[in-house]
């Protein structure tokens, strides 16, 4: 679940829902950028960033852990995916491939995975990764005192996860040690997006003996990944090198260095300072005019990230659906697309992003009715705006312009007030702890299937359900659509599950993201995925 803030992946807790992840992604302001947000690069280390010795250089934002198992946010990604492994990993066509498992079967009720792992697995020091390692990190993290807050989003189809996150067994049945190289799991059903999700890191291997050194042993991680944690240096920088114990071939940089600091990337791009740096909204017109120098380093990729207004449905007005439709109708997204984003993202009409399995291009979702929207709130249990009772939307630390923009449109098509918050740091615990009326989020994809959205999003058992949305229609559908083993029949049923979503409308589907990034002619390789993910295997850095 990345909850974002800005998304490839780095917006202070950006989004632990956007994000992963978010993260998600879990959400900070939209205008955070992609593979960074602000940072600076000290001038007392101007002389090392020379940008040719095979040194990355990218602006990065700081972390608030390195634990896998907690992790939520897409700024976590970015390094997480880096430092760790799991059984498997997602590719740059966002294809499930083998990473710590070098091959696995699958039974014939699609329910059992039995993984075979790499007899040249080894953590940082050298230690051989073992069944008996990945066992131990996913347990960890479906340890209740490990308080992971994503666990049975990402794990709880195995047998018995939810009685471990329960704390009524010690074990976790569905996860069996065949031998030092074999681990099978077993899933409560047959639900073809599982593997996928073991690529989200809280299924990622780490060293027990590691995490048992201190609450901050992260810092120091023993890494199960094709990058070590070379140093951490708080409010400055982070700088990963080769993992001399990774499985695979030496590959890409030598070393990748994410600084951190209130510059914008794009003066530090401007100033040869960084080799990588994402454009913010206000200087994409600028950078995307053929007469600009940058004009042919602008990469653009969509992004499979939804921004959207959420409703609570279980507090007042919002516990009424007709109050809800009617801001829905209120809601002028091609405005805010050309006008608040210069046109720089998509007008999101259903749920589903373009490039993920199941959009739907022909679907006009509620259109900008003004008076229609007067229309539903005069025959709401309110009767007019002047009887419902305080609006408060709660946005992230550095979104508040972009709510007051959504509170003056509202002021003009349904005469409604609204305050405005901007929550520095309670942000998303208010969210999980559903005491938010009404709020603006991101959800960036973890991994490219209509699960990652629908069911997460609006299953009445989702722990990520902030909107306390819970229809037994849509959630008899979700049930029979996690299980079906034809794609084209999935497909189907999830769109009936958007159709359904945005009629009742917990949520107002406004813009999908699109990042601009500006990449150097110096760096070759680097590819960004519509995930945000970024691959540093094979890239080169130099002339």
């Amino acid at each position: 679940m990345r909850r974002v803030g800005g998304p490839l992946a780095i917006g202070r807790r950006g989004g632990r829902l956007l994000s992963r992840l978010a993260a998600g992604f879990l959400l900070l302001g939209l205008l955070l950028p992609l593979i960074t947000a602000c940072s600076a690069v000290r001038d007392s280390i101007g002389g090392l960033l020379g940008g040719s010795s095979g040194v990355l250089r990218l602006s990065g934002v700081e972390p608030d852990t390195l634990d896998p198992a907690v992790a939520q946010d897409v700024v976590s990604w970015t390094y997480l995916l880096q430092i760790y492994s799991g059984l498997v990993r997602l590719d740059d066509k966002l294809q499930v491939v083998p990473d710590l498992a070098q091959s696995w079967t699958v039974s014939p009720d699609r329910r059992t995975y039995t993984f075979t792992l790499r007899s040249d697995a080894r953590f940082q020091d050298g230690r051989p990764i073992t069944a008996e390692d990945v066992k131990y990190s996913l347990e960890r993290a479906l340890d209740p005192a490990t308080r992971s807050p994503v666990a049975r989003t990402y794990l709880g189809d195995i047998v018995g996860a939810v009685d471990r996150l329960r704390g009524t067994a010690s074990s976790v049945a569905g996860i069996t040690v065949v031998d030092a190289r074999t681990v099978r799991i077993t899933i409560d059903a047959p639900k073809s997006y599982f593997l996928a999700k073991l690529t989200y890191p809280t299924a990622f291997v780490v060293d027990r003996r590691n995490v048992a050194a201190g609450p901050d042993w992260f810092r120091h991680p023993n890494a199960s990944g094709r990058f070590t944690l070379k140093s951490w240096t708080p409010g400055q920088e982070i700088v990963l090198t080769h993992n001399p114990g990774y499985w695979g071939q030496p590959s890409g940089p030598s070393e990748i260095d994410f600084y951190f600091g209130p510059d914008s990337p794009l003066s530090l791009y401007e100033q040869n300072k960084l080799d990588v740096a994402t454009v913010g909204v206000g200087d994409v017109p600028r950078l995307t005019d053929p007469s600009s120098p940058y004009h042919d380093q602008l990469v653009v990729t969509p992004m499979m990230t939804l921004w959207y207004i959420g409703f609570n449905t279980k507090q007042k007005p919002f516990d009424d659906p007709r109050v809800r439709l009617a801001f829905a109708y209120a809601t002028n997204k091609k405005a805010l697309a050309n006008g608040l984003f210069r046109g720089t993202r998509t007008v999101a009409q259903g749920i589903l992003p373009p490039g993920l399995a199941g959009y739907d291009a022909g679907f006009t979702g509620v259109p900008f009715d003004p008076t229609r929207a007067r229309a539903l709130l005069a025959q709401s249990s309110y009767h007019s705006a002047a009887n419902l009772p305080p609006i408060t939307l709660s946005v992230s630390a550095g979104s508040g312009p972009l709510g007051e923009a959504f509170a003056r449109m509202y002021e003009e098509t349904l005469g409604v007030h609204i305050a405005v918050e901007e929550l520095e740091n309670t942000f998303f615990d208010d969210l999980a702890a559903h005491r938010l009326q009404m709020y603006y989020l991101g959800w960036s994809a973890d991994y490219p299937d209509p699960q990652d959205f629908l069911d997460i999003l609006f299953s009445g058992q989702s722990d990520a359900n902030y909107s306390g949305y819970d229809d037994p229609t849509v959630n008899r559908l979700l049930a029979t659509a996690a299980t079906e083993a034809s794609m084209d029949r999935r497909i189907a049923l999830y769109r009936e599950v958007q159709r359904k979503v945005i009629e009742d409308a917990p949520v107002i589907p406004v813009v999908f993201d699109t990042e601009y990034t500006l990449v150097r002619p110096t760096v070759h390789g680097l590819t960004i995925t519509p995930l945000g993910i970024v691959s540093f295997d094979g890239v080169r850095v130099g002339t």
